[in-house]
């Protein structure tokens, strides 16, 4: 018997999206990251699900979400998450979005900020523009390097698993990660068909959402891991909070790229705190 906070929603192309709906109360929404799934929040859904309403979709591809070949953008993927929205009704929503899902926010502002829904949101160890040649991207692929781009792509089609879990290891500070760990995540990441995976990070890295930022007339927290898969994202952070707004930067020193999961009761407090 599926659990009754589990549901499916249905896009107007056909996509059948997974998502999980917890708690009442204001309403914290968390967009994972590539390869990722809404099983990436659990630590923080658990966390603040008796004080809010939290909910965490698969994004299309991803997860228990339909596997369809089309609509693998970013812009896409937010118009998946505006439906979504709509579908539940949801207002002064914190939205939250971690990596890809950093993007993925910034598109959903720039398309539908105008109808008021967002209260606050979370740029959580992302960047606005993966390719960019700017001092301040720390994107491993950061000046449009598209050879390494296609070289990455044929190593993750070759070894797929090897390649997978090497993944992993980057995303925790100095690669230190359980076992456990290593176990679940490889097989959420695993659900991802390749294709499908890379036709998402391509997109990925050649959108350019740096000019949203000056955008956002809401207040956004920045939160970057000390040391993972971007190189010094500190500085990549304070960057992106400074040309917000209303822009706030939050470190987590001794964490990496998963620095919600590392250190959960600091990241949840943080994002209540953006719910006031």
């Amino acid at each position: 018997m599926m659990d009754e906070a589990v549901h499916y929603f249905t896009t107007d192309d056909g996509a059948k999206i997974y998502y999980e709906d917890h708690g009442s109360g204001q309403p914290i929404f968390f967009i994972h990251g590539w390869l990722c799934s809404s099983r990436f929040w659990r630590r923080n859904m658990a966390g603040l699900e008796n004080h809010f309403r939290v909910i965490a979709m698969d994004l299309r591809g991803h997860g228990r979400s339909s596997k369809t070949l089309q609509g693998h953008t970013v812009d896409q993927y937010a118009r998946d998450l505006h439906a979504l929205l709509v579908h539940l009704k949801l207002q002064r929503v914190i939205l939250l979005g971690w990596s890809l899902g950093g993007p993925t926010v910034l598109s959903y502002w720039k398309q539908y900020h105008q109808e008021n829904r967002i209260a606050g949101l979370g740029l959580v160890d992302m960047t606005p523009y993966p390719f960019s040649a700017a001092d301040w991207n720390g994107h491993a692929l950061r000046n449009y390097n598209a050879d390494a781009m296609n070289a990455s792509f044929i190593a993750y089609q070759k070894a797929p698993v090897q390649y997978i879990e090497a993944f992993i290891h980057k995303m925790f500070k100095d690669g230190k990660v359980s076992a456990e760990d290593i176990d679940w995540i490889r097989e959420e990441m695993l659900k991802t068909p390749a294709p499908i995976a890379m036709a998402a990070y391509s997109d990925y890295l050649m959108s350019d959402y740096t000019a949203v930022l000056p955008t956002i007339s809401v207040p956004a927290v920045v939160f970057s891991g000390e040391v993972g898969i971007y190189q010094d994202g500190y500085k990549q952070g304070q960057y992106i909070a400074s040309q917000i707004p209303q822009g706030t930067f939050l470190g987590f020193a001794g964490a990496g790229h998963m620095l919600f999961y590392e250190q959960p009761e600091k990241f949840n407090q943080a994002v209540a705190g953006l719910a006031k």
